[in-house]
């Protein structure tokens, strides 16, 4: 290494410190942010989905139509719109709503918008998982529990939950990956998540290519972590 290559190595240390000038800090922040968010917004999807799979499939014809409407707008809209919709137009029309009746303006946290949106969004994508692995439960098995007089919520308890479960895991375990990148687009509301956090430092010294590629192997971290895991 020459000395050329030396300062620059050094110089791309010192702005990754942890300590200030460094941006360590933020950066680690903003990617406490993003698995906070991700982590809420997949189980609130998780709910969503769970609930949704078995309203498709035993739920009422009026039930049925409307998580069908649901899943199809959901999942045509793009995340981004959806997250401006609620933080700016949504926002709008409660603070509207609340002025008129004498009551004073709120403000929605952008963590609340990001686990939200992002959980909605999540629900949509989670319930057609997880009613596939519903319908990939041999119909032996719940037959033969039925056939022992198992009550509904313990058969699925018993059997269809956890043989669902098994089908379901691999497309849950992409929705997980895309939750956390996900979070990225929070960074339009000007939520400190990862990708904003890294704009703004490398915007503030101007070290483009020291705190994109930090940012890109923090969420290659996740991903590689999470499959580990999963």
């Amino acid at each position: 290494m020459n000395g050329l290559e030396a300062i620059a190595a050094a110089s791309a240390l010192d702005l990754l410190a942890l300590s200030p000038p460094g941006w360590g800090a933020t950066l680690l922040a903003g990617l406490g942010n993003s698995v906070i968010i991700a982590l809420g917004a997949y189980g609130l999807g998780f709910a969503i989905g769970l609930c949704g799979a078995f309203g498709k499939l035993y739920g009422g014809p009026v039930l049925k139509d409307l998580l069908a409407v649901y899943t199809t707008i959901v999942r045509a809209v793009p995340e981004l719109v959806l997250i401006l919709i609620l933080f700016y137009a949504f926002t709008g029309l409660l603070n509207q709503m609340l002025l008129s009746w004498g009551m004073e303006r709120v403000q929605i946290s952008p963590i609340i918008t990001g686990i939200v949106v992002l959980g909605v969004v999540q629900g949509a994508y989670q319930t057609e998982v997880l009613r596939g692995g519903i319908l990939a439960v041999p119909a032996g098995q719940i037959e033969a529990a039925r056939a022992m007089g198992m009550p509904s919520v313990l058969l699925a308890r018993r059997i269809t939950l956890p043989l669902m479960t098994a089908n379901a895991l691999p497309g849950m375990a992409n929705l997980w990956l895309n939750a956390t990148k996900d979070t990225a687009l929070l960074a339009v509301i000007g939520f400190s998540e990862l990708t904003k956090a890294t704009y703004q430092a490398s915007a503030t010294t101007k070290a483009f290519f020291v705190f994109y590629p930090a940012a890109m192997a923090l969420y290659l971290l996740i991903s590689l972590t999470s499959t580990f895991l999963i």
